[in-house]
């Protein structure tokens, strides 16, 4: 065990937890952010349930993006920060700003209290959409190097990490005090669930799987293991070679219909109901003037983006698995919380 301290903001989303959990096999110890106290006993199930032993090497700190307030006590003698933590709503705030203060706002304030805590690096959780969006087609991949456009007609969420994203650079340029911030850029997250918080994008693949939408539409979607981005955390953390570098997190993309169909093939009766057709575009286009989930779905339409995970498997020897195991591995993982429910509801 090594007596370095991790910090992992948002310890209780999606991905924080893997983070928590990625870390602590790795050997650090481990404090974790929430802003409910109530939830601390589910954290602390979900490190146990992944078959961790943390015994005096996992705490747990309360802190709120939106306030100053328990962010000092938060990284106080932490080597390093994993800042997760971030809204990510499945549709459209009638408000943008609704995602990007906080997103901005809450960015700056945690590298603010890190610096202060004298902190080494910093590994931000940024996203595939502050590098692809706001460009026309292109038949090349995008790269680290890109950046969306921000003055193109964005979604909030786009522009929310574009934005935060771009604050944390300037920040480390002008205010960082020699601190390290390396950043991770995920597409969209599946694989297995550790507690009730599914992620926005496993939320999507359980409206499919459940047959909220007979018909897919016809786009593709940028997928990654969350264990896959929770073991590239670590890396951009620990590695020389990561300081002031951002990384892709990325496997090829996949259609809709086609993972539906993967479903289908290999959980039998329980992905029975995965759609395997598409819906028109005009449809789409139709129902996304009233429904806010449609409505970030049909800015897709017709677009091409496939990123590129070479720098981060070049620099960073990252190994990640293929879209179809995280799709599956995503999938049964929804079928087991289901399946869990269910008895619970049935005792």
């Amino acid at each position: 065990m090594t007596k370095e301290t991790v910090l992992v903001t948002g310890g209780s989303g999606f991905l924080g937890a893997h983070c928590v959990v990625a870390m602590l096999r790795a050997g650090y110890s481990v404090r974790a952010t929430i802003r409910d106290p109530k939830r601390e006993a589910e954290v602390r199930k979900m490190v146990s349930d992944a078959g961790i032993a943390a015994d005096g090497q996992f705490g747990i700190a309360i802190a709120d993006l939106t306030s100053d307030d328990g962010w000092p006590e938060a990284v106080a003698g932490c080597t390093y920060v994993l800042h997760v933590a971030s809204p990510f709503p499945l549709g459209v705030p009638k408000d943008e700003d609704e995602l990007i203060v906080p997103a901005r706002e809450g960015t700056l304030r945690v590298l603010r209290a890190a610096r202060d805590a004298g902190v080494k690096r910093v590994v931000l959780t940024s996203s595939f959409a502050a590098i692809g969006y706001g460009h026309d087609n292109r038949a090349t991949p995008y790269t680290e190097k890109d950046w969306s456009n921000l003055d193109a007609d964005l979604q909030p969420y786009v522009k929310s990490k574009t934005l935060a994203e771009s604050a944390a650079w300037d920040f480390i340029e002008t205010e960082g005090g020699g601190m390290e911030l390396s950043v991770v850029n995920p597409v969209g997250i599946f694989g297995p669930a550790l507690g009730a918080d599914i992620g926005t994008s496993l939320e999507m693949l359980f409206q499919v799987m459940t047959g909220a939408y007979p018909l897919v539409p016809k786009i593709r979607v940028g997928s990654v293991d969350v264990r896959d981005v929770a073991d590239l955390h670590l890396l951009a953390m620990t590695s020389p070679k990561a300081a002031g570098e951002r990384f892709l997190a990325c496997t090829t993309s996949i259609g809709m219909a086609e993972a539906g169909q993967i479903i289908r093939d290999q959980l039998g009766p329980d992905g029975a109901r995965a759609p395997t057709r598409t819906m028109p575009d005009s449809l789409v286009r139709i129902l996304s003037l009233f429904n806010s989930e449609i409505r970030q779905i049909a800015g897709e339409l017709g677009k091409y983006r496939e990123a590129d995970n070479t720098k981060a498997r070049s620099v960073l020897g990252w190994k990640p698995r293929s879209a179809e195991e995280a799709i599956l591995a995503g999938a049964r993982s929804l079928v087991a919380i289901r399946k869990s429910k269910d008895r619970q509801e049935a005792a």
